[in-house]
């Protein structure tokens, strides 16, 4: 029992720390992605196609950055159910 009760909080923890850092990422990924918008539209020889494809690019890397953080929750959501069938 106390094994099992030791691994619920480590996996308390383990997810605690994956969200913030998630979200710290999160937060300079976003930061980065204004900034970078801001210095394209600075640039006047930076065609709207050019911009079109950049923004598609950003948008596939936030797809995938979602994607993984479902994954993990997942995970963590699975570990949590066989978690609980050891009671």
């Amino acid at each position: 029992m106390e094994t099992t009760e030791f691994a619920k909080q480590t996996l308390k923890f383990q997810k605690t720390v994956f969200e913030n850092s998630f979200n710290a990422m999160v937060m300079v990924q976003d930061q980065t992605e204004k900034m970078f918008n801001s210095y394209l539209d600075n640039l006047p020889w930076v065609t709207e196609d050019a911009k079109k494809t950049l923004e598609s690019s950003t948008d596939m890397a936030r797809k995938a950055r979602d994607d993984f953080k479902t994954a993990v929750e997942d995970g963590f959501a699975k570990f949590e159910e066989l978690l609980e069938e050891k009671k």
